[in-house]
């Protein structure tokens, strides 16, 4: 077997090279590899439901970072899938039989889009959207107009509903929510996205949960309580499940399928870090665990794992967050993300607003629009734990 590997990180999206180029910076020597079953350098995932979706953005822009960077940096990209852990040996076995060794290992497996149990869930007209190529197969099946149905009014269901309206297809979207998203942000953000969506004739289908998805002949047919529809193409947005199945056959500690770590991004493997959306982590500044699936927060976490496995003693401290563009319009959320109790709606000028959220009598979150100074003011109120007033 050849020399080890310093760091070894499983996975090739944002966590991943952001760990490699923090390990550099912060002094870590010795060889890197970033295992990917991708097989291509790692590239920003939020244009897919977005410009990408729309053809206002080149593949070739979603680079992170160019191919020349890898010999630069020292880091060598292995395409294949690990599908064995031994924290003992301190190997990594991939798919064709190939065995890795390293000092440290972070895990940077991501998550995956996860399908309603339901009967047709798993039809080749069914889509998710998480990566190039899921992106790829979808638009082959975008003939001009075709009808498409969204199950799902999470960020990135209204996300996009709203880019395949803005290419002409007809689209429903439907969901078990009352409003888009109103669990996650209130009643009163919900209906600004709901209005948003409509104005751009979205045709939304609430409260109603997805029964079958049926096949018939030239489409499918989506099924739900009092609800039929008729479509060519449907795209299931309904939430992710961290890939922490890894992990998990090593004997990791698990919270709620992820892979829990502490502060230092540190599992409870012998040197194996974790970070970005395959895991639960302790997060300093509010004091217990949380997980998040943010880009900006994967590549944070990468950077921290990054800096930890180089020596350096770091702890997760940031408060979570990420920006959504529905069609034209930019939501901007911070929050810890684990819940609030109450929530206060402050209106602006042409259809702006500010939405705090509460808890136990702290500022737990804040979500803008067009509010720019409230959004970073609300980061800094979240952090410091400041008082619901």
């Amino acid at each position: 077997m050849s020399q080890p590997y310093a760091l070894l990180i499983v996975g090739g999206g944002p966590a991943g090279l952001s760990a490699a180029r923090a390990f550099r910076v912060a002094g870590g020597t010795g060889p890197v590899a970033i295992v990917t079953d991708e097989r291509r350098m790692p590239y920003n995932r939020p244009p897919l439901s977005k410009d990408l979706l729309r053809g206002e953005t080149a593949e070739e822009e979603l680079l992170i970072e160019e191919e020349a960077w890898l010999e630069a940096s020292g880091v060598d990209l292995v395409g294949g899938r690990a599908v064995w852990l031994d924290p003992s040996a301190h190997r990594v076995r991939l798919s064709g039989g190939r065995e890795l060794e390293y000092r440290t290992c972070l895990l940077a497996t991501g998550a995956e889009p996860t399908r309603l149990p339901i009967p047709g869930a798993d039809d080749p007209g069914v889509r998710t959207l998480r990566s190039l190529d899921d992106l790829r197969e979808l638009k082959r099946r975008l003939a001009p107009e075709t009808p498409v149905t969204v199950i799902g009014s999470g960020f990135i269901g209204c996300e996009i509903a709203a880019s395949l309206r803005m290419l002409d297809h007809p689209v429903v979207l439907v969901s078990d929510e009352s409003a888009p998203n109103v669990a996650r942000l209130g009643e009163r953000a919900a209906a600004a996205i709901g209005a948003w969506l409509t104005e751009l004739e979205v045709e939304l289908v609430l409260d109603t949960a997805v029964e079958a998805i049926e096949r018939r002949a030239g489409g499918l047919r989506v099924r739900g309580a009092g609800h039929v529809s008729d479509c060519q193409v449907v795209v299931m947005a309904t939430g992710v499940a961290p890939r922490a199945e890894l992990a998990a056959m090593a004997g990791a500690e698990l919270e709620a399928g992820a892979i829990s770590v502490d502060a230092g991004l540190r599992s409870s493997l012998d040197r194996v870090w974790a970070a970005g959306d395959v895991c639960a982590a302790v997060n300093a500044a509010a004091g217990r665990r949380l997980r998040v699936e943010h880009w900006g927060d994967a590549l944070g976490q990468g950077a921290l794992a990054g800096r930890a496995t180089a020596g350096e003693n770091v702890r997760w401290s940031e408060v979570p967050g990420f920006w959504s563009t529905i069609g034209r319009r930019t939501l901007k959320y911070a929050a810890w993300g684990d819940g609030f109790s109450e929530v206060r709606f402050e209106p602006g000028a042409a259809g702006a607003f500010t939405c705090w959220y509460g808890r136990d009598g702290h500022v737990v979150g804040v979500l803008t629009h067009e509010h720019d100074e409230a959004y970073q003011r609300g980061r800094e109120l979240i952090k410091a734990g400041a008082p619901w007033r």
